[in-house]
């Protein structure tokens, strides 16, 4: 069963907006074979520019569900999201049904529902690790992380962290500030 926790920055959350998130993501509960016990997560921002923001997670076994969207149409945002959302799962439903079929075991924490997806059929391609690297990680502060992660010119950088010695990862964000990933 899916319980929704909907938070609203500088919005009120009515009744009508609730009702339709909630409309909108139940709609994802015809691909599992069993409703999935889980916590949606949906937060609402409205900004001084009229533009609405709409973030929702939904952690799941196995499997977090994440989407955000901005629009100047707070319903718009939520359409695109539940669509996004949906092609997650359909992806991820691929996946995992072609991992299972290759090694000859069945899965079904998927419902057979139509997915658009034709068994064999590839949803992403993109999904192929082309890539592998191994390095040490060097002990430093989130500072020094960045300007490493600078002087690389990469978008993230995995380092562990000198005081805690637990894995962070450090990343630019979108908006040219940086963020900060911490383990433990």
């Amino acid at each position: 069963m899916l319980k929704y926790n909907i938070r609203g920055e500088n919005i009120e959350v009515t009744d009508a907006i609730r009702s339709y998130i909630e409309k909108k993501i139940d709609k994802l509960e015809r691909y599992f074979t069993e409703t999935p016990d889980a916590n949606v997560h949906v937060n609402l921002k409205v900004y001084s520019d009229k533009n609405a923001k709409v973030e929702i997670t939904i952690p799941l076994p196995n499997l977090v569900l994440r989407a955000e969207e901005t629009s100047g149409d707070l319903y718009a945002s939520i359409d695109l999201i539940a669509d996004k959302l949906e092609r997650q799962i359909r992806k991820h439903k691929t996946k995992v049904n072609r991992k299972f079929r290759d090694k000859g075991a069945v899965q079904d924490f998927f419902a057979s529902a139509d997915t658009g997806v034709e068994p064999g059929e590839e949803v992403d391609s993109d999904l192929e690790i082309v890539r592998t690297k191994q390095f040490d990680l060097k002990p430093m502060d989130s500072e020094e992380a960045v300007l490493q992660m600078n002087m690389l010119g990469h978008d993230f950088y995995v380092y562990t962290d000198a005081e805690s010695n637990e894995t962070n990862i450090v990343y630019r964000r979108k908006d040219g500030k940086y963020g900060l990933i911490e383990t433990n």
